[in-house]
């Protein structure tokens, strides 16, 4: 959300920063409306003064005798009543639009993102690692000889339709112990705190991260109204929500392993094969809630604790920044991690973090108190994938199989798997 005094005093600035994502001014028309509001508020203000007024001069005018003073005073009082009503009822409506209308902006970007209109406007940070020059042609992980029969979508297809998948044997257990990985180098080396959060939320927490009301196709709803998360960002950020935290409890860094739910809505035709886009999938995902002084350099060290997943995996891996057409609704600057897919030849993403400034927080009302006292300040959230667990699955199974079908997996999960390093080309780990 937006804060409606730094548009009053540049709104000039504002249609700027938008125009930076490809929209049209507004500026104006959340002035007119916000104008309109204040008002019918401060009008109001005035109408209950003079009904107060009024009021007082009631009980004098009565034992006066002054009946046609009284008369006239108490149909003051009572058209004061209506006319309060009326204004309130106005500046209801006004506070109503300025809302509806302020909830469906983006995020403004910081200076130093790139403009651009989509993807290509992507400018590449750096690059860490070198895709292997095989002696055979790579396949798509689907068609590698050792996983194939244990990536059933056919099954899947039959349970839920298309964008699911059944994994079995060692495939099923590889993707576990790659999540069990994750959670690992971020509690006991990155100093993220673990939660177990819930799947299922309201209203509220979807708004407070900004996926309601703009976003509710890409999402799925319950029938008793709870939400399933598209990302444990939504829990692991809604826990400041509504709170007043103190300053020296910043940076609150977590991070948690959940199932993740998505419509894919508008991603009719993208990925249809594999498992690559999916309705649902797990991720370990990466919370941070800092002092807005903290927010870019936690934004940097997040991106840092994603790479070194990739590091450690042995997987090559390109780091981007976003441009304007590109970031998320409540991003400000975002970095997407794009790691090597020998089947498709191609960089694919598996990790975005983001900063988002104010713009939840606002949302929840999620405050800190500076230190030495004084009046609650909006804190900062940003959010990242630390990373995609069946997105990390496919780059292991692409970039460690080998001509005859079998996958040599990395030795960092060897212990994960009771030792054993490699998928045959039977599908067997050993």
């Amino acid at each position: 959300m937006h804060d409606i005094r730094a548009i009053r005093d540049t709104p000039d600035s504002f249609d700027a920063a938008l125009a930076r994502r490809g929209l049209e001014p507004v500026a104006h028309e959340i002035l007119r409306i916000d104008q309109s509001r204040r008002t019918a508020i401060m009008q109001a203000e005035a109408a209950k003064a003079a009904q107060k007024l009024a009021s007082k001069e009631v009980g004098a005018a009565k034992a006066q005798g002054d009946e046609a003073e009284f008369a006239r005073l108490r149909a003051l009082v009572s058209d004061k009543k209506a006319e309060i009503a009326a204004l309130e009822e106005e500046a209801r409506k006004g506070d109503a639009a300025l809302t509806a209308l302020l909830e469906t902006l983006p995020n403004l970007p910081l200076a130093e993102v790139p403009n651009g209109a989509d993807e290509t406007g992507n400018v590449e940070l750096r690059r860490w690692g070198s895709p292997r020059d095989p002696d055979f042609q790579p396949k798509e992980h689907f068609e590698i000889a050792g996983v194939a029969a244990d990536m059933d979508f056919a099954t899947a297809a039959k349970l839920s339709g298309a964008r699911f998948v059944v994994l079995r044997g060692a495939v099923a257990r590889l993707h576990r112990a790659l999540a069990q990985f994750m959670l690992d180098l971020h509690i006991e080396e990155h100093g993220l705190r673990e939660v177990n959060s819930p799947v299922l939320v309201r209203d509220e927490a979807m708004y407070g991260t900004g996926q309601l009301p703009k976003f509710a196709e890409d999402s799925y709803q319950t029938t008793n109204g709870w939400w399933l998360i598209p990302t444990s960002e939504v829990t692991l950020t809604n826990f400041a929500a509504g709170e007043i935290l103190d300053a020296a409890r910043l940076p609150l860094r977590f991070c948690a392993h959940t199932l993740c739910f998505r419509s894919e809505a508008g991603s009719a035709g993208k990925d249809t094969t594999g498992m690559l886009r999916q309705h649902q999938f797990e991720k370990v995902e990466m919370v941070s809630l800092t002092h807005p002084d903290q927010s870019l350099a936690e934004h940097d060290r997040m991106t840092r604790c994603a790479e070194t997943v990739l590091e450690k995996l042995g997987l090559p891996y390109r780091t981007m920044v976003l441009c304007t057409g590109d970031m998320g609704f409540g991003a400000q600057k975002t970095h997407d991690i794009e790691v090597w897919l020998p089947g498709q030849a191609r960089y694919r993403e598996i990790s975005s973090v983001s900063t988002c400034g104010d713009f939840q927080a606002r949302r929840m009302n999620a405050r800190f108190r500076p230190e030495g006292g004084g009046k609650p300040e909006f804190l900062h959230t940003l959010n990242g994938s630390g990373v995609a667990v069946g997105r990390c699955l496919i780059a292991v199974l692409e970039n460690g199989q080998e001509a005859d079908g079998s996958v040599i997996l990395p030795e960092v999960l060897h212990p994960y798997l009771r030792g054993r390093g490699r998928i045959t080309a039977e599908g067997n780990m050993v």
